[in-house]
């Protein structure tokens, strides 16, 4: 809602305030499912206290989409930035430069992939930027640069801890961030109200069968590396039923070449 001009969005007690002049809606949004519910309210809980958020779990759990879509519901540009362990302090700087001055938000996937000793420096420039988002102030010295601040910028991390090549990350950084650990989806909830979204008048019984499925075929057949049935494979089997029933519906409702000639004839007198 909108209050003294000032667009105001309100998450249980957590309040956060911006200036929107403009806001169009573009893509699809995530189906709120408990598991959202609950990360929302922390990402919002640590925003209110000046913090980042990071949320941590395995693949496909939603994370990093989770953070794109608070974002596109309050009207912020977030850029996703993969990291890897060939990333120095160096590019991270003009990363956070750009960062703080445009008031966009980023989330970094797979952020403990980066080695050590570049977190520890991390930590400090995500520590220098918060620090000025605290006072209050217009610029600020990052670096020996003095760079505009729009304290709309924050930072979002996500994990996957225990996979080989991750970093475990320093005492200084944890302290920078609020953790949320992301488990397993709802399938079926997100899979009943994806279809009915599509326009399926029997989604429920549909979304079980297509759980049912996957889960099946997770169990019985044998592991193989290019298997994977998680909510990535679930999505792409919604998006094309979704696909089929729309051209279908085009195919019924589109007149016929012979019904389009005769709209074009003249009627008789």
């Amino acid at each position: 809602f909108f209050l003294n001009d000032t667009a105001t969005t309100e998450y249980y007690t957590e309040q956060i305030v911006g200036s929107v002049r403009c806001v169009q809606e573009t893509g699809n949004r995530l189906v709120i499912t408990p598991l959202t519910d609950r990360c929302y309210r922390t990402l919002c809980g640590a925003m209110d206290l000046n913090y980042g958020g990071a949320p941590e779990g395995p693949a496909g759990t939603g994370k990093t989409e989770t953070v794109k879509d608070l974002a596109k519901a309050l009207a912020r540009q977030c850029v996703v930035f993969n990291c890897s362990d060939g990333l120095d302090y160096l590019a991270m700087e003009k990363f956070f430069k750009g960062l703080a001055s445009s008031g966009a938000w980023s989330s970094f996937d797979e952020f403990n992939r980066i080695d050590l000793e570049v977190l520890s420096v991390i930590a400090q420039q995500i520590l220098t930027i918060q620090l000025a988002v605290a006072s209050k102030v217009n610029d600020f010295d990052f670096y020996g640069v003095i760079i505009k601040l729009k304290p709309t910028c924050n930072v979002f991390i996500t994990m996957n801890p225990g996979y080989a090549g991750r970093s475990e990350l320093p005492d200084n950084l944890k302290a920078l961030f609020r953790s949320v650990a992301m488990m397993v989806p709802n399938y079926g909830l997100i899979a009943e109200i994806r279809l009915f979204s599509f326009g399926f008048d029997d989604a429920r019984n549909l979304s079980r069968k297509i759980v049912t499925t996957y889960k099946l075929c997770s169990e019985q057949l044998s592991s193989q590396d290019h298997y994977d049935y998680g909510m990535r494979a679930v999505n792409s089997v919604l998006v094309a039923a979704g696909r089929n029933l729309f051209y279908n519906c085009l195919l019924y409702t589109s007149p016929s070449p012979r019904d389009r000639q005769k709209s074009r004839m003249p009627s008789s007198a």
